[in-house]
């Protein structure tokens, strides 16, 4: 039978707004993924668009078959994702927070353009801040709150088992651990669910032989692993590469409706009393999005930091007029 259906949404079409170097690499990674068969470039600068959509795709033959074309606004009709990576980057001495008014101009540009287009479908916002952001999103879009992500802390995260398995001499896939909060300065590593393969991290630290100074160690890893961003900006002007991959990992997850955790940023609604604010906590994600939040196993510290870093993203959404 012949389907008639032009907009039935497709799977394996995305969307991705904004070409810089976020932007291409998050094409880049997706392209050697597999997971879609049709990537569409957009950027203010048709040019940029046209340059990386034609740069990427000669790396096709390489890996599987797929269509990396730039477009423009009415190329989003069926697509299943749009990823957001456009806005100001964050310079050398910035806090992902001295960017909100900037990107929040360019979010009035961007969601209005997507919103006459009628997309239903999931968008990931990655541009910084991305908590603030997310929120920005979906209260202009109006999509529902689930089908709005944020990138959130989910590279935090990998920095974070990155850094425990280097530090414990074992495979960081093997560490389960969460950045929870901003993805940003007042991010939390939340120490108390951290596991080895189902053994507690002091646990598994006596094991490896660290029997030192437990505390002083956590710390000195939570602050490279909330540092990494600026410490990488200051050496090469900015951060790219860990995130297209955690964007490729997020896509992997909706695509394939594979119902994995992730600490995405989502708007909240009194889980550990916080409400109306986007941020990051693990969650159940598959096809449309964020199912469930997962309860974390957090001490009383771990809540008042949580609900600290909720009420800095709160003060700053107070100020933003939409």
């Amino acid at each position: 039978m012949e389907n008639n259906c032009l907009n039935c949404t497709n799977i394996r079409k995305v969307v991705i707004v904004g070409c810089g170097f976020v932007g291409a690499a998050c094409a880049f990674s997706i392209m050697q993924s597999g997971l879609f068969s049709e990537v569409v470039m957009i950027d203010s600068d048709r040019a940029r668009a046209e340059g990386e959509a034609l740069d990427i795709s000669h790396g096709v033959p390489f890996a599987k078959p797929v269509n990396i074309y730039a477009g423009d606004y009415d190329d989003i009709k069926n697509a299943s994702m749009i990823i957001i990576t456009a806005g100001a980057n964050q310079k050398e001495g910035e806090t992902r927070l001295d960017l909100v008014k900037k990107n929040v101009s360019i979010f009035k540009l961007i969601i209005p353009e997507i919103k006459k287009r009628e997309f239903n479908g999931i968008l990931l916002i990655v541009t910084n801040p991305v908590d603030i952001l997310t929120a920005v999103a979906q209260k202009l879009s109006g999509l529902p709150e689930n089908k709005v992500i944020g990138s959130g802390t989910v590279l935090d995260t990998a920095r974070l088992k990155h850094e425990l398995g280097n530090h414990l001499k074992v495979d960081s896939r093997s560490v389960h651990a969460f950045i929870i909060g901003e993805h940003g300065d007042s991010e939390i590593p939340a120490w108390s669910g951290v596991n080895i393969s189902g053994v507690p991290l002091e646990k598994f630290c006596e094991m490896r032989g660290y029997c030192g100074d437990h505390t002083e160690a956590m710390r000195k890893i939570a602050d490279s692993v909330k540092n990494s961003a600026y410490y990488i900006i200051g050496k090469k002007k900015a951060t790219y590469y860990g995130v297209a991959m955690a964007v490729k990992r997020i896509c992997e997850v909706v695509v394939r409706d594979e119902k994995s955790i992730l600490s995405v940023s989502s708007i909240m609604h009194g889980e550990y009393g916080i409400d109306g604010i986007a941020l990051s906590m693990p969650a159940i994600v598959g096809k449309d999005g964020v199912e469930n939040f997962v309860p974390v196993q957090l001490n009383e510290q771990e809540v008042l930091s949580l609900k600290k870093s909720s009420e800095i993203l709160k003060e700053v959404m107070e100020n933003i007029e939409l």
